[in-house]
């Protein structure tokens, strides 16, 4: 059996991605594929500095189409407001949002709007974002929302009577339930926009145990040589990390649903592959009542 590699991407002149989380990690990776097939690009970023200094990198492999640089903070609603108000006034398409932006295992912390950094920064800033973008998106055909989610979602639950934390908090606890969010939200996005008849799919995918700076626990910093070098004994680059994103951002048999991972033992390492997570961990009624608690949180109502 071939494996998957981003050889294996068509012509992407003309797509217009937006991915969060973009200047560093996974999301620099996924960023540079899509670029170097044709893609114009837009780097969703909180740090303006790293986001410049990336798309630098970037920009010799994209010949000579756009590679754009925005300010997102997911941990402020206002700033997810401004991002897609100012998305919207500058853009007329939107082919693939890209959702990969996240912090993993920070000491206890509360977003600008008062919730828990992972469960505000992970979850609800990627669903208000996507609600806010989502008419542009149904009005680009055949447009995706790719969802990145994690493996550390498979013993994960929803906390929802102590989602701020407040009565209690774990980092690898509130991880995981950021994570399953993710996954919920991808899942139940994409019956959504089935069931409102929206060219537009929903696909969600993780990248395994790799090498990238969420292991910074939210500082932002670059992780230490040492912790690299151990990693890198159990873990895989970022580049290799980065291939179910890409797969679920352009693979054209996808009809929406999926859940794209690595291929090795435990879906830890290797080239993408459907995984069968989702039929484990994907209950309607979490996934609905998530959804409602979402919108009241964030202030954000779906149209679908």
């Amino acid at each position: 059996m071939n494996k998957w590699t981003s050889e294996r991407i068509g012509e992407l002149k003309g797509k217009r991605i937006v991915i969060t989380g973009s200047s560093h990690g996974i999301g620099f990776e996924a960023a540079t594929i899509l670029a170097s097939k044709g893609a114009e690009v837009v780097l969703a970023v909180r740090n303006r500095d790293k986001g410049e200094k990336a798309a630098a990198r970037i920009r010799p492999v994209n010949g000579s189409r756009p590679v754009t640089v925005m300010n997102l903070d997911l941990a402020d609603l206002e700033s997810v407001r401004r991002f897609a108000e100012d998305y919207i006034a500058q853009f007329e398409r939107l082919d693939v949002l890209i959702n990969n932006a996240g912090v993993m295992l920070p000491a206890y912390k509360r977003t600008k709007d008062g919730f828990e950094l992972q469960f505000g920064t992970n979850h609800l800033g990627h669903f208000a974002l996507t609600g806010q973008l989502l008419s542009v998106l149904m009005n680009t055909p055949l447009s995706r929302i790719v969802t990145i989610s994690s493996i550390a979602a498979r013993r994960a639950r929803i906390l929802f009577d102590n989602l701020d934390g407040s009565k209690g908090y774990s980092p690898m606890i509130f991880y995981r339930q950021s994570k399953l969010a993710n996954l919920l939200f991808a899942m139940e996005l994409q019956n959504r926009l089935e069931s409102s008849g929206s060219s537009t799919i929903s696909v969600a995918c993780h990248p395994g145990i790799s090498v990238t700076n969420l292991l910074s626990r939210g500082t932002g910093r670059e992780v230490g040589r040492v912790t690299k070098t151990l990693m890198r004994i159990v873990a895989q680059p970022a580049s290799m990390g980065a291939l179910p994103t890409v797969y679920a951002a352009t693979y054209p048999d996808l009809r929406g649903g999926e859940y794209i991972g690595p291929d090795g033992p435990g879906n830890t390492r290797g080239y993408p592959v459907l995984t069968n997570d989702p039929a484990r961990l994907y209950k309607p009624d979490l996934a609905a009542r998530l959804w409602e608690v979402s919108e009241a949180m964030t202030g954000v109502q779906y149209a679908i």
